[in-house]
């Protein structure tokens, strides 16, 4: 396939013959177009020929023969670049060939690869309330690319215009760590941060949930902590993958973060060791009977993060306390973040058959659904989902899914509130833009974003203790529980 790349000088060339042209035909066509005699051609008249619109007149004075060919001289500059677009994309042109003021260079395309990206995916078709084409064209008329970190630059000012803190821009190593931390394992404090509203307009970073066992739980971090600095350097500078990078680090390495309890006044700091944590999503126990006397028929499954290896262990989770015994379910969800949405997905399918899971919606409603397909493992056992602040995004929607389907109680205080749906979009240079493409909405139709999911039974997450064992006691122990769970909570035989 061949392109003719249309020079704008040629174009600008014939202009003067295509204004003396349009000026004796518009007469003609004009007068047409109010002739009462063809008025059944107007419609098709006007189509083509919007300029009749301009004036009641019948000639071409001087200001409408210079509207029409500044007109004629932008539809010239705009065929040049899109023919310059096309053929240095399909290869039919070098470059090199090119008029200097109309080459795509690499860096162009790695620009234009990021606004594709988010032109097609993003959630808000309004772009926070701006056109989307003048962006790109201003930053390719204005914003110098000479290098990769000057396009990276670029790519970051026109994410920001979106005023959105979850669609953001990963160079490669970003990139690579974000895969390799969905993977199974990180080298950090082994904390997890988000933004939220901080009341006054604008978004604060916080602590969405500590990793069980990690440097930042064990310091005595908590969800919902206001995430201040971290060695020193504030956070209000950061935008999350910033804070996640100055977090991690190599291992024995040490970091100071700065944190701020909701009831304190005043921010704490507290020294840590980087440590490599193993992301093991299930752990599992048989539940104590209440008072003693034995092991009860309910398991214990503490669910941690939604990776790869979530779906197949929760499997095996299930299974295995059955051969134990367990005839009821404690799923604790609390200070787990969420992770691969897919996960999540395949979790909640393995407690009911039929029924939806979540709605997947953007500005123009509902685009998607998730439903329930007869592949459940567990859908007859009593079950009480443990919740905190700490659980979000694909936790929130399995206990949205669990809830609305009146197959689980939830039990804790409400969840974060991160109902908002990101995927990841490589670049061909191998770094990625993260681009926020829908909300989350329950399966009652409840939008999850910065309101969460409400606890059936509100308990002070003070009283339930962190580990298997101590929670298995606190929630057997609560006065709703006998209702829900009956027999299973007797000694097994």
């Amino acid at each position: 396939m061949s392109h003719v790349v249309a020079h704008p000088t040629a174009c600008l060339s014939k202009q003067q013959s295509l204004l003396k042209v349009t000026a004796g035909r518009r007469a003609r066509t004009c007068t047409a177009l109010r002739d009462p005699v063809r008025s059944r051609e107007r419609t098709s008249i006007a189509r083509r020929n919007p300029i009749c619109l301009m004036s009641a007149e019948d000639r071409v004075d001087g200001a409408q023969q210079r509207t029409l060919q500044e007109r004629v001289q932008q539809l010239c500059r705009t065929a040049a670049i899109f023919s310059t677009a096309a053929a240095v994309a399909t290869g039919s042109v070098l470059p090199s060939m090119l008029p200097p003021s109309y080459a795509i260079t690499e860096e162009n395309l790695i620009y234009l690869e990021a606004w594709r990206a988010v032109d097609k995916a993003y959630v808000d078709k309004t772009f926070n309330g701006q056109s989307w084409f003048r962006v790109k064209e201003k930053t390719l008329k204005t914003v110098s690319m000479d290098d990769r970190d000057e396009t990276y630059d670029a790519i970051r000012a026109m994410l920001a215009s979106l005023n959105d803190p979850f669609t953001r821009f990963l160079e490669p190593s970003k990139y690579a760590s974000l895969v390799g931390g969905t993977a199974g394992s990180v080298t950090g404090v082994g904390v997890e941060v988000g933004f939220e509203d901080n009341g006054k307009g604008k978004t604060q970073m916080v602590v969405v949930a500590p990793a069980a066992g990690g440097p930042a739980e064990m310091a005595g971090i908590l969800p919902g902590d206001r995430l201040v600095a971290i060695d020193g350097v504030q956070t209000d500078t950061m935008g999350l993958y910033d804070a996640a990078t100055a977090l991690q680090g190599p291992e024995n390495s040490k970091v100071v973060v700065t944190t701020r309890h909701a009831a304190d006044k005043q921010p704490k700091d507290y020294p840590m060791v980087r440590q490599s944590i193993d992301i093991v999503p299930v752990s599992t126990t048989m539940c104590p009977a209440p008072g003693g006397g034995g092991t009860s028929k309910v398991g214990m499954i503490k669910l941690s993060t939604y990776n790869s290896n979530s779906a197949g262990a929760m499997r095996r989770a299930i299974r295995e306390l059955r051969e134990q015994g367990a005839e009821a379910f404690v799923l604790d969800i609390r200070n787990n973040g969420g992770g691969l949405f897919p996960a999540g997905v395949e979790i909640s399918k393995m407690f009911y058959d039929k029924g939806t899971i979540v709605f997947i919606a953007d500005n123009d409603g509902i685009r998607d659904v998730y439903e329930a397909d007869n592949s459940a493992i567990a859908k007859k056992e009593p079950l009480l989902l443990v919740v905190n602040r700490g659980t979000a995004s694909a936790s929130e929607v399995m206990a949205g899914a669990l809830s609305d389907n009146r197959r689980a109680t939830i039990v804790g205080e409400k969840t974060f509130g991160k109902g908002l749906i990101q995927t990841i979009i490589p670049l061909s240079d191998g770094s990625a833009v993260v681009v926020t493409v829908a909300r989350y909405q329950t399966p009652n139709g409840v939008d999850i974003n910065k309101i969460g999911i409400s606890p059936d039974w509100v308990v002070d997450p003070a009283t339930l203790p962190g580990d298997k064992e101590g929670l298995c006691d606190s929630v057997l122990s609560l006065k709703q529980a006998p209702k829900l769970f009956g027999d299973t909570l007797k000694p097994a035989v």
